[in-house]
């Protein structure tokens, strides 16, 4: 029998609308087009007869919706991607934040935390971690237990090498992890300067000042109101003079705020907030 996923989008919408009542999670901002996906998905890996039994089991067990969470966010990350974007951050932003007394650098959708070890790494090769915090947030909890062991298969190592070479790493990739059974543990004392915590980019507020924030490739799937909205959250967590940084599709052009920054690399998509 073929399962039927040409899910209507009252039917998504009704879903989404349960899950802010019972979980207060927010999936509406999420384009349609990408939720419809994942949610088929969802719905055929657990072979749910019928998009009514779908929701019903989401709305009466936890442990599934977790699961549902898991599939519906995108973790999609590596170390260093794209080098040319931290080679760019450690020649033009780096020198500024060295005459800061403290860093604040928040990692906004983090995901599973590539990128923020990625951060610290070169942070720590310019003598700047000891003074820095690198707040490290994701919608989902299951992401930032990886994050927060710090063990990642080696895989990808060797191409993740390559990136950090090209990022402008000059102490050796493999010195800061431990490789053990085909798996990569990293540096406990990167891990001391991380914050990690769950926050919903949709419904959470801001929860300090940066002087760096890093979003890069989450506001590809929201719409443009939710997408305002973040920009929005952004600019007012930034301080006075403050970068932020997004990915390689995403633009400032047309939001709300984007007469609050000036462009520092149109190609690697940092702009600087104008006090």
């Amino acid at each position: 029998m073929t399962m039927e996923t040409n899910f209507a989008d009252e039917e998504i919408g009704l879903l989404l609308t349960d899950i802010v009542d019972r979980y207060g999670y927010d999936f509406t901002g999420y384009t349609m087009a990408s939720l419809k996906r994942r949610i088929a998905r969802f719905f055929i890996i657990k072979k749910f007869p019928s998009f009514a039994e779908l929701r019903y089991a989401l709305l009466n067990a936890d442990s599934l919706f977790n699961e549902f969470v898991e599939e519906i966010t995108v973790n999609a990350t590596e170390m260093f991607r794209d080098p040319l974007f931290y080679k760019a951050l450690v020649n033009e932003v780096f020198p500024v934040l060295r005459t800061k007394p403290f860093i604040r650098i928040w990692h906004a959708g983090c995901s599973t935390g590539e990128e923020v070890y990625s951060m610290a790494i070169l942070l720590d090769e310019a003598g700047l971690l000891s003074k820095s915090l690198l707040y490290a947030t994701d919608l989902n909890p299951g992401a930032l237990e990886t994050l927060q062991k710090g063990i990642y298969p080696l895989d990808h190592f060797r191409q993740y090498a390559e990136n950090y070479s090209q990022a402008g790493g000059n102490q050796g990739f493999s010195n800061y992890y431990t490789a053990r059974y085909g798996f990569a543990k990293f540096d406990e004392r990167l891990q001391q300067r991380m914050v990690v915590s769950t926050h919903n980019l949709v419904s959470d507020s801001s929860f300090n000042a940066f002087q760096l924030i890093i979003c890069r490739n989450v506001l590809i799937y929201f719409d443009k109101e939710l997408q305002s909205r973040v920009l929005s959250l952004f600019t007012d967590s930034l301080e006075p003079l403050g970068y932020l940084a997004l990915g390689a599709k995403e633009s400032l052009r047309f939001s709300g705020v984007e007469n609050s920054f000036t462009p520092l690399s149109i190609r690697e998509k940092i702009w600087k907030k104008i006090a």
